[in-house]
């Protein structure tokens, strides 16, 4: 998918979701914290929008990312090619999503994270759990009271709903990066748990 389709899928996603919910531009400005008139250009396929941005209409509508950014996929054999996908940015990071999974009372999203040096990525949290492995460099992840370090090779999981953050310790860092959502996204936190690998290191 293009930049340009990437835009128009968005804009169409949010204004579809929206509706459904019934929902004025306004309302969702206001759960969103998101300026109206930059929902407004977001809808029309124009603007920018951050990572923050979108994780806030996720929260806002209660559906994953992927419901904003992707069309329904078809059955079969799937390749992606990294260099046609749109790139979600922060100040730290970099998302590229690559598959949304639908299983069994959960949904799966595949991103390929690129997490730059220098600064910190932190989120306020959402539903479902994060499971990150890192392919390479050194990165400090998890919860804010307690992150982890994670190096090459190490996984991690935790529950998305902790205020979390995203930061290098020697980078830049690549990274797979799976959010798990409950099939009802606003239910927080989601039922059951995962386990720390013995690899992450808790930070003292």
């Amino acid at each position: 998918m293009g930049r340009e389709s990437a835009g128009a899928v968005l804009g169409a996603n949010i204004r579809a979701l929206r509706t459904e919910m019934g929902l004025s531009l306004s309302e969702l400005a206001r759960r969103s914290e998101i300026a109206k008139g930059t929902l407004s250009q977001l809808e029309n396929g124009a603007g920018n929008p951050t990572i923050d941005t979108v994780f806030s209409l996720s929260n806002a509508l209660r559906v994953p990312v992927s419901s904003l950014l992707t069309e329904q996929s078809k059955p079969g054999v799937v390749l992606v090619r990294s260099a046609g996908l749109d790139v979600l940015s922060s100040n730290a990071v970099d998302l590229r999503l690559l598959r949304r999974l639908d299983l069994v009372e959960t949904v799966m999203e595949v991103y390929d994270q690129r997490v730059r040096p220098g600064e910190v990525q932190q989120s306020a949290g959402h539903p479902g759990y994060e499971h990150v492995v890192v392919t390479s460099g050194v990165l400090r992840v998890g919860p804010v009271a307690e992150p982890y370090v994670l190096e090459p090779g190490d996984y991690v999981c935790f529950p998305g709903h902790l205020p979390h953050l995203y930061e290098t310790v020697e980078g830049p860092v690549t990274s797979v990066l799976m959010l798990q959502y409950p099939v009802d996204a606003g239910t927080t936190p989601m039922a059951g748990s995962c386990a720390v690998s013995n690899a992450a290191r808790p930070q003292g």
